[in-house]
């Protein structure tokens, strides 16, 4: 069984037991949380396809723990004028592990 869930602009495809990282949640490490944006699920022999969501559908996950990605360089410079900008850039996410999908 699977779902594909949105969350942070972004959509994944998610079973039990799967552990993702996702953009930066509201939510202290160890804490349950429920993804109410369920826009499919399929159960090995049907599937279902919301538009654009589910209404009877969610996904429970616990948050595992919170970390920033490997830093980006943002360079910017324009040829024969002596401007450069050197920039780093670290993207905030949440680990979170998928506990279950409900379909009611």
């Amino acid at each position: 069984m699977y779902a594909v869930i949105e969350t942070g602009g972004k959509q994944y495809r998610v079973s039990q037991g799967d552990v993702i990282r996702v953009e930066k949640l509201n939510a202290a490490e160890g804490e349950t949380i429920e993804l109410d944006r369920v826009l499919a699920v399929s159960d090995g022999d049907k599937l279902l396809v919301g538009q654009p969501v589910l209404e009877n559908a969610k996904v429970t996950a616990t948050v595992l723990k919170h970390g920033k990605g490997k830093k980006i360089i943002v360079f910017k410079y324009k040829p024969k004028k002596n401007y450069r900008r050197k920039k780093g850039h670290r993207q905030p996410y949440t680990e979170i592990r998928i506990e279950s999908i409900l379909l009611s």
